[in-house]
Parts: structure tokens; sequence; C-alpha cells
């Protein structure tokens, strides 16, 4: 059934989400140390064999966070070493997250064009 997944996307994702506002709201870790946790655990969680199972449950809920990142980063690596050896530790991640990387800096770029820089005193 299409709404069962639309379902699980929204409760993984939302979990996902929950525990960065417990660890915002309850801890002194900075949002960029979350970030690098929630990358990290994702590629770790990847390498063990249990983030492929959640992104088979929740799809896009599971994928879209920054979790997902590094999903895609451990998936990508796994691939291309499956494919072309010991190479692929260095290429295989960065072909896999190549699109959101490009997407990340066009974005920043534009983003950038219609700010207005201040500068802290």
């Amino acid at each position: 059934m299409e709404i069962e997944k639309y379902l699980w996307a929204f409760l993984i994702g939302g979990a996902i989400c929950l525990i960065g506002q417990i660890l915002i709201d309850k801890t002194k870790l900075t949002s960029a140390r979350i970030l690098v946790l929630f990358v990290t655990a994702g590629a770790i969680l990847t390498g063990l064999g249990l983030y492929p199972k959640l992104v088979e449950v929740g799809g896009a809920g599971a994928t879209v966070p920054l979790t997902g990142f590094g999903y895609s980063l451990a998936k990508g690596t796994m691939d291309a070493v499956d494919e072309h050896g010991f190479i692929g530790i260095f290429t295989g991640g960065i072909q896999a997250t190549a699109a959101g990387i490009s997407a990340a800096i066009l974005f920043g770029f534009v983003a950038a064009l219609f700010s207005k820089p201040k500068i802290k005193g």
C-alpha cells in the first residue's frame, strides 16, 4: 500500500529528527558536532548492515536526513570496492554523493548572492 510507505517514511524520518532535537536540547553538543555524529552514525550503521534495512522500511525518511548522507557515503564506498577493488575506498563515497555535494555548493553560492553579510563586532 502506498499510504504505508508514507507513514513509515514519516515515522522513521521523524524519529531521526527527534533524536537530533533531544541532542540539541539535552546536551551541550554544538550543531556541527551533531551533524558529524549523524553522518558518522549513518556510515557505521551501514557498515554493520543495519541502516540498509532501515532504508528498506523508511525510504526517504531514512535517506534524506544527515544519517542518509553517511549511508550514501558508506554504500558508495562498499559498492566501489566490490567493483574496483582497493581504489574504490577513495572514489566510491565521492561518486555516490557527488550530486548532493554539488547541489549544496551551488545553492550555497546562490544564497550568498542574495544575502548581506554582517560583521560580528
